[in-house]
């Protein structure tokens, strides 16, 4: 059937902010989704509230709204632009149940709204747990026992049938949000609590426990003419009781037989059809019993989800491009295949390489966190690698993650007795070291019963980690490196690094010997067929195999380094410019990607001209460049915009002779070294807070002494703020570094790299600024203010663009500043500095020759395609060039009209993610480490609006109404008088503690008294805040920390009012434009305009300012 010839428009539905549990996999989807639709010639309107991905550029959908994501924005969108279609299924479950909300409101009813690739019926079917339990017995397949709940009550009746352990799942959540086992009645009243809240329909299913079983996911895609494909199978190394999402994960499955294989294959083919999926992808997790094989139907997910982009990556077939098509009228047999250009999509994938997926965790971020691996989904991002079997694959995935202690190793002395059965027991408890902790028991002796005993982890896998082990002792028993120990070693994905430390060489000497042998990965094709037709993408994996299949050209190649798997503090905004880099490049050059991460757009085969799926390591990328350095000449190696991960390497890639494009790597140095940056600061005059650098706790104490207290101390080299902490006095700042350095020995208290110890400059207004340098001029991208005060990470600190209580002068000093910092450190390209005002003196706080993670959201406020002019600025192109270009405007962002709209970003943060060992949500205090995971831009015609509009898209939105809780540091108190004033004015009722309620008093401010939680429950059974916090009574919190350390005072208020998911505000500077916010919202329902429409009423008032000129 060709496409629909009664559809014009089509509305999609982004997935908002990144969170733990629906990260980049759904911007990556949606992406492709907009431009399949629009290339058939469809109107495309999005709707999604998050600025850092590339989705929301305004060049992939004809009409972009940066809007919140909520039923009633999204129908305020619909009666604007009257769509044909709603296409909900590529945007995670924010867009899912978005949709669904939508038709039970009668929206789409009432504008002829049709919903395409998935219908209600089959969403309700398969996200019901009741429902799809009905599914799976019509199928001939068997689920868990189960029993639905909807009160605690019922939680346990239904327990006493079961038995413990149970599995407690939540309805219509995502990321395992609210799941868990609960092993006792406690487990239950905490588990089961969580899960009902987090619950759209309060309701939770409670199942017989299959911990221990082997699971599977089978991922499908079905048209209406009832094709039906197997994209992919997908096995976890876990056994069920570990998230997936959490889980190294293998593709194809391994340990099936084929008789169980094609089981799982036709209960799945019968689930999608009964459901009644038939213009999209699905997925299907199932467990199988290690012993019987009995088969159980663990859940199913009618619409793309993080598991389809694996499957996308892993195979090469491109699911959420083909579910659009399919979506609009098409069929599977209809689409040609993007890679072989051959086959159609009808033909199933056939894999003759392995792929290992491995997830990254984030939990040195929240140290009171519990690491134990659950349902919960924990991990913030995941790296993939393929090779020829099993042990490659894992190797190159575990390398790829980028964070020390992940990597297998066999450094140190070989576990002891004791010390293996230490190893054999830890492994037992899920946690994100058991893969080492297993291997380290195999070099102490464990065997495969005892480590299967402890883990339930496959013999199979259990057998490979041995394979491995038994490599490294003949690397290690080789009278020297011979070409076939070196070989063997590298075909089972050893990097240079861990062959030198079993040798105990250097990385450098295993490399010489290496090619001395001529010794060099070969490069292979994902070509979806197992070479049975020619593939015409050139989509690369390493191997050390025979035959290499990099294709010779003419053009000149840039490599562009990617930012590798997602983390805190490096998200999708550095995969936004990496992705803009290869677009801007592909007119004059060959665009080469290297990157590792399955969840993003730069990964995309069709993002760039080749596309290597690699570890971001040393060895790689330079193996990389000599295999393009065969087959054409290559003009440049980008490692600017992928944050830290590609900026470490840079160094020893202009060493080892690669042609590093835009600031050169001694001028990266010269911005992270403080000695020298402060050379550039005074050359130009400008002044910086007092700051000393110290290698010792001694040396820190006499630093600290000298700076002022309070002050910052942060490691060199860091992105998100890893490891920054503000310190108060001596007593803190000696336990800083005790838990900062090695505890005993030599080394005690003295750091591995030298700390920086800044003053701190409390109650300062923060500023950021974006700005391109090419040697001559400068172009001010933008100038953002931030909310809340200096010591609150960038990242996490909601900031608004343009600045708004900036004068033109201060504005003008910034400017002078920024380009005085760009020309001292020899910046050619993208820079971001960090400034801070206090008592009229602009301070610099510090530098960033590289993409910052602003500059997605200064390209969506200013409506300047900042990266994509970085990248032609490192090409060699001048800022006056692209001006004349038209790529930049004749006005930079520091001269933005008086009448421009406003954009507030605001951070996401994951805390109800992350629980204590005693199940309470970690502290929610802000400070110069980063936290949040994503982020959502309110944009509008004055502040107030776009605040609002930003936390209606990050937090579900300021209350109207009802109870406000204010308890402030002494310091503050003074300043909460009129904001506290004007919310009794608009009918709220003020709620404090003794002390903050006597100063509103003496102000003539009504505000009821309520009892602290050390207070206890009142003689009359008055509650405490706290109590009547967790049951909902008040309907936003404000308090700012006292003093320091995590466990002050407000710590319990912080981390109720989280775990309940209502407003908390920890600064004064946000509870003022909080309640400007709410009065916004009092006035009416938000208005929404595109990004498109926003950019050309920007063109026709520069236009006519400058006619009147």
């Amino acid at each position: 059937m060709p496409r629909r010839s009664d559809l014009r428009s089509v509305l999609v539905i982004g997935s908002g902010p990144i969170v733990i549990g629906q990260a980049a996999e759904f911007d990556y989807s949606g992406t492709q989704a907009c431009r399949v639709l629009r290339e058939e010639g469809l109107r495309v309107i999005l709707v999604n509230s998050n600025p850092a991905t590339i989705m929301t550029d305004p060049e992939f959908a004809d009409a972009t709204y940066v809007e919140p994501i909520t039923p009633e924005v999204v129908a305020a969108i619909i009666e604007k632009e009257r769509p044909d279609a709603l296409l909900p299924t590529l945007g995670g479950q924010t867009a899912l149940n978005t949709a669904i909300s939508l038709d039970e409101a009668g929206v789409l009813e009432k504008y002829g709204v049709e919903l395409i690739g998935a219908n209600i019926e089959s969403i309700h079917l398969a996200e019901d747990r009741q429902l799809f339990k009905g599914v799976v017995e019509r199928c001939g397949a068997e689920s868990a026992r189960s029993t639905i709940a909807h009160t605690m009550d019922e939680c346990l009746a239904a327990v006493a049938e079961l038995g413990y352990p149970v599995v407690v799942r939540p309805s219509f959540t995502m990321g395992g949000l609210g799941s868990g086992i609960a092993y006792n009645e406690s487990d239950l009243r905490q588990i089961a609590g969580a899960g009902l809240q987090y619950s759209p329909t309060t309701e939770v299913l409670l199942e017989e426990s299959i911990l221990g079983w082997k699971e599977y996911e089978l991922e499908l895609m079905r048209d209406r003419a009832d094709n039906v494909v197997v994209v992919c199978s997908i096995e976890n190394v876990d056994p069920v009781g570990v998230h997936t999402g959490d889980s190294i994960t293998v593709a194809p499955a391994m340990t099936l037989t084929d008789r169980e294989y094609q089981k799982l294959r036709d209960v799945g083919i019968a689930i999608i059809r009964e459901v009644g999926v038939d213009t999209g992808g699905c997925n299907v997790q199932f467990a199988v019993h290690p012993e019987t094989g009995r088969v159980v139907v663990i859940e199913m997910n009618p619409r793309v989800s993080r598991s389809s982009a694996l499957a996308s990556k892993a195979t090469g077939f491109p699911i959420a491009k083909i579910a659009a098509r399919l979506a609009v009228g098409y069929t599977l047999d209809e689409l040609p295949n993007d890679l072989t250009g051959s086959t159609p999509a009808s033909f199933e994938p056939t894999l003759d390489y392995v792929v290992v997926k491995v997830p990254r965790f984030a939990f040195e971020k929240f140290p009171a966190a519990d690491p134990t691996l659950t349902t919960t989904m924990k991990s913030v991002g995941e790296a993939m690698a393929m090779g020829r079997n099993f042990s490659e694959a894992l190797n190159k995935a575990l390398r790829s993650i980028d964070k020390g202690g992940v990597a297998l190793h066999w450094t140190g002395e070989v576990p002891s007795a004791e010390e293996t059965a230490e190893l054999i027991e830890e492994s037992r408890v899920p946690t994100e070291g058991r893969l080492l902790q297993v291997q380290q028991a195999i070099r102490g002796g464990a065997t495969l019963e005892q480590l299967f005993e402890a883990t339930a982890i496959d013999p199979w896998f259990l057998d490979q980690l041995y394979l491995i082990q038994e490599i490294a002792d003949e690397v290690a028993a080789a009278d020297a490196l011979n070409p076939q120990v070196l070989a063997r070693a590298k075909r089972h994905g050893f990097s240079d690094a861990q062959i030198a430390s079993i040798r105990n060489l250097s990385e450098d000497t295993v490399r010489e010997v290496r090619h001395a042998y001529g010794l060099r990965p070969v490069y292979k094709t994902v070509d979806t067929c197992a070479a049975e037709f020619e593939a015409k993408t050139p989509y690369h994996y390493s191997s050390y195999d025979t035959e290499t299949e990099v294709q010779p050209r003419d053009r000149p190649a840039v490599l562009i380094l990617g930012s590798g798997p997602n983390r805190i503090g490096q998200g999708i905004e550095f995969d936004y410019s990496c992705v803009h880099a290869a677009l801007a490049l592909k007119p004059a050059f060959e665009t080469v990607m290297i990157n590792c991460n399955p969840e993003t757009v730069s990964t995309d085969y069709d993002t760039a001209d080749r596309l290597y799926f690699e570890p971001l390591t040393f060895e790689d990328v330079l193996e990389i460049y000599h295999a393009e350095l065969a087959v054409g000449p290559v003009a440049g190696v980008i490692v600017q915009l992928g944050g830290q991960t590609p900026l470490a390497l840079a160094d020893r890639l202009a060493k080892a002779g690669l042609p590093i494009w835009g600031t050169p790597p001694e001028a990266i140095d010269a911005a992270e070294d403080r000695g020298i940056f402060g050379g550039v600061l005074v050359a130009a005059g400008l002044p910086a807070p007092a700051f000393g650098t110290a290698t010792s706790l001694a040396q820190a104490l006499e630093v600290a002494a000298g700076v002022g207290y309070p002050v910052l101390v942060r490691p060199s080299y860091v992105l998100g703020g890893r490891g920054m902490e503000i310190v108060y006095d001596a007593e803190q700042l000696a336990d800083y570094v005790r838990r900062s350095t090695p505890v005993s020995g030599d080394s005690a208290q003295v750091f591995s790299a030298p700390v920086l110890i800044d003053r701190f400059l409390d109650e300062a207004i923060e500023i950021d600024v974006d700005a391109l340098f090419d040697g001559e001029e400068m172009f001010l991208g933008g100038v953002m203010e931030h909310i809340e005060e200096a010591g609150i990470h960038s990242g996490d600190s909601a900031c608004v663009l343009p600045s708004v209580t900036l004068s033109r002068r201060e504005i003008e000093r910034i400017r002078t500043s920024t380009e005085a910092i760009a020309r001292g450190v020899g910046v050619r390209g993208l820079l971001n500095v960090q400034f801070a005002l206090s008592s009229d003196v602009l301070y610099v706080l510090e530098a960033n020759p590289r993409a910052s993670r602003t500059v997605p959201f200064v390209a969506k406020a200013t409506g300047v395609p900042l990266a994509k002019a970085a990248a032609l600025v490192m090409s060699g192109q001048s800022i006056a060039q692209l001006r004349a270009d038209g790529v930049l405007p004749l006005v930079d962002g520091g001269h933005l009209p008086a009448d421009a709209p406003i954009a507030v970003k605001e951070a996401v943060l994951p805390f109800k993610r992350f629980r204590t060992k005693e199940g309470t949500v970690v502290d929610t205090v802000l400070g110069p480490e980063m936290r949040s995971t994503g982020e959502v831009m309110g944009f509008d015609v004055d502040v107030p609006v776009a605040f609002a509009k930003s936390q209606a898209a990050a937090y579900g939105g300021l209350p109207t109404s009802g109870k406000v809780f204010v308890s402030v540091a002494d310091r503050d108190k003074r300043s909460i008088v009129f904001p506290v004033a004007r919310l009794v004015e608009l009918g709220f009722e003020v709620l404090a503690t003794v002390g903050t309620a006597d100063v509103l008093r003496r102000y003539g401010i009504a505000a009821t008294v309520v009892r602290k939680a050390s207070d206890g429950v009142g003689p009359d059974g008055e509650p405490t805040v706290l109590e009547m916090i967790t049951a909902g009574e008040i309907d936003m919190v404000v308090n700012t920390p006292n003093g320091q350390g995590a466990r002050a005072d407000g710590y319990d208020i912080r981390t109720a009012t989280t775990a309940i998911d209502k407003p908390i505000i920890t600064t004064i500077q946000q509870f003022a434009v909080a309640v400007l916010g709410i009065e916004a919202i009092r006035r009416g329902p938000f208005s929404v305009r595109s990004l498109q429409d926003y950019d050309a009423a920007r063109r026709e008032s520069l236009a006519a300012s400058s006619a009147s000129a």
